[in-house]
């Protein structure tokens, strides 16, 4: 991981290192954008889209049989009033299925509703990210770990080697200090860092392995925080690619809706596809609201050294399960209500 982090600073630099918490959510989605517009609106004939489209068709025609029945059965049971409310299902899965190669109905509608749900995170976390909170927070925890890995190799030298590898280290940290100060201004945090670092560069006589440590931590709390943070933005991908396979299995949940079944397939489909959207957003608010603890309080303070590993935990492992949870209940409530509503609508029609 140390290596990992010295290579990424040959790379890029470390201007792109330090990245903005509202653009990181944005960036991530627009990476899914063109697979999006491949799978669902462009050439869907012919992509796997348009294949599971066709199957969604087949499962319509057969349980178009199981419809017709129940629909004899309600007939005749029934007289006119039931079975007419329930002519609108053929009509609903033969316009959502109906493919012209740029895309269905269907598949312009999700491509609707995903533009919605990125839209309002966008917004919430654009609005509470209004001072770059979650980018300070961020930074704080994982800026002790990029001077160290700047710093660390100096410590098996000596003498004149030592204090030119220090010089040297020391220009490329001041170089993120500048940044971060352009960025934030003049904040007590990035004050207590370039201390720290100031401790290790003029001090006297050989670093000790357990010094360096007390200012800069050890090598394998680095890895272990380049791990989490790693783990966050998988997480995030996880919930775009989650989402985008959701929505390919559309056609099939359609497709189904006929079977004389209270729960609609269609339905389970919908509230899947919006209770992650629900976690998407959970996610980046949990995130801000958290960063919002970490800058307001020790970030304020010169004197207090506090320990962040609780906030990369924090992010890499338990926000995404309570994003998860917050989702599944919000799934659930909405499956409810969806399903009540369409109960209603069909005994007044």
């Amino acid at each position: 991981m140390q290596l990992a982090i010295q290579l990424i600073f040959a790379q890029v630099g470390i201007d792109q290192i330090i990245d903005n918490g509202a653009a990181t959510s944005q960036s991530i989605a627009e990476g899914w954008d063109k697979q999006w517009l491949d799978l669902l609106q462009n050439n869907t004939s012919n992509n796997l889209y348009g294949a599971l489209t066709n199957l969604g068709i087949f499962f319509a025609v057969g349980t178009l049989l199981f419809f017709m029945i129940q629909f004899l059965k309600d007939l005749i049971s029934y007289e006119y009033t039931r079975p007419i409310s329930a002519l609108i299902w053929p009509f609903i899965v033969v316009v959502l299925l109906s493919n012209s190669g740029n895309g269905s109905i269907l598949s312009n509608l999700t491509l609707g509703v995903r533009n919605v749900l990125n839209t309002v995170n966008q917004q919430v976390v654009v609005s509470a990210d209004a001072d770059k909170i979650y980018q300070q927070a961020l930074n704080m925890s994982v800026a002790e770990e990029v001077a160290g890995s700047l710093l660390r190799p100096c410590q098996s030298l000596t003498g004149e080697q030592q204090s030119q590898c220090f010089v040297k280290a020391a220009e490329k940290v001041n170089v993120l200090w500048q940044k971060y100060r352009e960025i934030y201004g003049n904040k007590n945090w990035i004050n207590r860092l370039q201390t720290k670092v100031d401790n290790i560069r003029y001090g006297t006589g050989i670093v000790s392995e357990t010094s360096f440590n007390s200012l800069l931590g050890s090598t394998v709390q680095t890895g272990i925080k380049n791990f989490l943070v790693s783990l966050q933005y998988a997480f995030q991908n996880l919930i775009e690619a989650t989402m985008l396979l959701i929505a390919v299995l559309g056609p099939i949940a359609v497709g189904g809706s006929l079977l004389p079944v209270a729960g609609k397939p269609i339905f389970a489909w919908l509230t899947g596809f919006l209770s992650i959207g629900i976690a998407k957003i959970s996610f980046n608010i949990i995130a801000v609201l958290t960063a919002a603890v970490i800058v307001n309080g020790p970030g304020q303070n010169a004197n207090v050294d506090p320990d962040l590993m609780w906030f990369i935990i924090f992010l890499g492992i338990l926000a995404p399960i309570l994003s998860l949870l917050v989702a599944a209940a919000g799934g659930f409530a909405v499956f409810s209500a969806i399903s009540s509503t369409a109960s209603l609508v069909k005994e007044r029609i």
